[in-house]
């Protein structure tokens, strides 16, 4: 371990770790296939991968056994980790929710008053109740959230929704948002060795490159040269387009780099103003 690489914490299984695993592929970086190790290093960066359990990685963090760390923000909020959060990574989305019995109806969240709730976030769902004056006894879960109020455990739940199947198939509804989570790159506070310190700010910008790629398409197609104008006006173009010549005088080649969900709001229009032989490509790596 004390190899002078750093040091980068992921979660060892469960729902982000086959994305953060991706993410450091597409930034480049050689990873041979972990299997059930716990410590894996680079081939071609000086980076060593820790699989921990997502609940530890903040305080490995903090402790500085580990340099950075990807891991959700509901678990740094939770575990109130002294840490610093260096990207908001836009993956493993998700959000902290009261649910309740699906026959209750919760229109006003001041409802909660009195009501027992259970929840493995007390400290996100503590500060939630009391930024809103709500006086509600928290019972403290580490599993199987979902199945405490038909148990008559609680009235209610504070859990992590996803896509909200699993409070169905328990006969509950979401009501109110308490906390919105999506990976974070963090780090330690105190990163004494300057070499260390080099290696994350290089992680990073490969990091946001990689990021920048997949919000982005590389727009290619050819259009009449009386069109250009109108066609650079529909362009949400992160810069301005680069032209070519064609053979055919009359017509020009345009390629640009555009946001990924805007190209089906737009392809309509460029077809009207004339586009023709339209390609969208993957982008690997955009430097801005």
């Amino acid at each position: 371990m004390l190899n002078g690489n750093l040091k980068l914490a992921v979660q060892k299984k469960g729902r982000l770790t086959e994305k953060s695993l991706q993410l450091l592929k597409n930034c480049g970086i050689d990873i041979e296939l972990y299997s059930e190790r716990l410590l894996i290093s680079a081939r071609n960066f000086d980076l060593d991968i820790l699989f921990l359990r997502d609940d530890d990685i903040p305080e490995y963090v903090q402790d500085g056994v580990a340099d950075i760390g990807i891991v959700g923000g509901n678990v740094v909020a939770e575990k109130q980790s002294d840490v610093r959060i260096l990207k908001e990574l836009g993956f493993g989305k998700c959000t902290l929710m009261i649910a309740v019995p699906e026959h209750y109806e919760l229109n006003n969240i001041h409802e909660l008053n009195g009501k027992t709730i259970a929840t493995s976030y007390p400290a996100i769902l503590q500060n939630y109740l009391s930024e809103n004056k709500i006086n509600a006894k928290i019972i403290q879960l580490s599993g199987s959230v979902e199945i405490s109020p038909s148990l008559g455990v609680a009235d209610c739940i504070c859990d992590i929704v996803s896509t909200g199947t699993t409070l169905k198939m328990n006969h509950l509804k979401q009501s109110f948002s308490v906390y919105k989570s999506e990976s974070l790159l963090i780090s330690c506070k105190k990163i004494f060795e300057p070499e260390k310190q080099n290696l994350i700010d290089s992680l990073v910008m490969r990091i946001e490159s990689a990021l920048n790629a997949r919000k982005s398409k590389y727009l290619m197609m050819n259009i009449p040269k009386s069109s250009l104008n109108i066609i650079k006006e529909k362009l949400p173009a992160l810069k301005s387009p680069t032209i070519l010549a064609l053979a055919d005088e009359s017509m020009l080649a345009l390629h640009a780099v555009i946001p990924s969900d805007k190209f089906w709001e737009i392809q309509s229009d460029l077809k009207n103003a004339g586009a023709s032989d339209i390609l969208l490509l993957p982008i690997e790596n955009i430097i801005l």
